[in-house]
């Protein structure tokens, strides 16, 4: 654990010394799509993510912490809610490791503005569409097809008979940043410099020549470090700081129940070895385990039997 914290804290001091925000922090996050200043960064962000949808032009931030109908309901705080021109809704998330229940939590937030679009006396319940766009620094969907890995997986309900549509009034988008592989050598779409920017941006020198335009050139003038006020930066500090935790914690876990697993089927080993009365010697040698060890579990199996 001692090298583990030495590996994070090298990690926090790199992103804190860079040139560039680290955009999947939350306060990263929220400095580059986050503001009314900004909205066309996330107009043009989402536009790239849902261009089979149709266009947005503007958007108006609403007030990311949602109430159910009642004070004893559960609420939901966005990273980031909005509203089109056009009153279609947008929840935009980040998250940066995959966490129990993700999907289920995907559907209870996208209920909220589905709820909101109800109003008092007659309605005739026409609603609305609702996205939920969530930018993962993780897999969430590891089925390959084709030997190709989609990084943007649409998803809305469909008829399970024909495979067609049933509705386009709820649809999410999830991007899954592990899956972009692209070199700055190859970047060709707007689509491409976004992900490759938002992958990337902490770890980069200067704005790649691959990444032109004035969106660009205004997202990577906005998230400079040195732009940061003295409070800003303190709070970019304890981000980066929460979000390493986050990631530590999670990789901890998955590594603490990989080994628990790996411990698990060498007690399977060595309780088969016993039953077919395998010398001693013979179960350290296919375990890895001393014979003290071996000696201990045999002891514990015969006392659970």
């Amino acid at each position: 654990m001692d090298l583990t914290k030495t590996i994070i804290r090298m990690k926090k001091f790199a992103e804190l010394e860079a040139r560039y925000l680290n955009p999947l922090t939350d306060f990263g996050f929220h400095k580059i799509f986050g503001t009314e200043s900004n909205k066309d960064l996330l107009i043009d962000f989402l536009n790239e993510i849902i261009r089979e949808e149709g266009l947005i032009t503007d958007i108006q931030y609403l007030r990311p912490e949602q109430w159910g109908n009642f004070k004893t309901d559960r609420k939901a705080i966005f990273d980031i809610f909005c509203i089109t021109e056009n009153g279609e809704y947008f929840i935009v998330e980040m998250q940066r490791a995959n966490q129990l229940f993700f999907r289920d939590r995907s559907i209870f937030y996208s209920t909220f503005p589905i709820q909101k679009q109800a109003r008092k006396g007659t309605w005739d319940f026409r609603l609305k569409a609702v996205y939920m766009v969530a930018v993962l620094d993780f897999v969430l969907f590891d089925e390959f097809e084709e030997d190709k890995e989609y990084v943007v997986e649409h998803i809305q309900l469909v008829r399970m008979r024909t495979k067609t549509p049933y509705s386009n009034k709820l649809i999410f988008a999830f991007v899954e940043l592990p899956k972009f592989k692209k070199t700055e050598e190859e970047l060709t779409t707007n689509f491409d410099k976004w992900l490759y920017s938002i992958k990337n941006l902490s770890k980069l020198k200067d704005r790649p020549a691959s990444v032109q335009g004035k969106i660009f050139e205004k997202l990577f003038e906005l998230a400079e470090i040195k732009q940061l006020t003295e409070a800003e930066m303190e709070t970019y500090k304890r981000s980066v700081l929460e979000s390493n935790n986050v990631r530590n914690m999670v990789s901890y876990a998955r590594e603490e129940g990989v080994e628990k697993g790996i411990q698990k089927e060498k007690i399977s080993t060595i309780q088969k070895c016993l039953q077919k009365n395998i010398a001693i010697e013979d179960i350290v040698f296919l375990t890895g385990y001393s014979k003290e060890q071996v000696i201990h579990y045999a002891e514990t199996l015969h006392y659970q039997s």
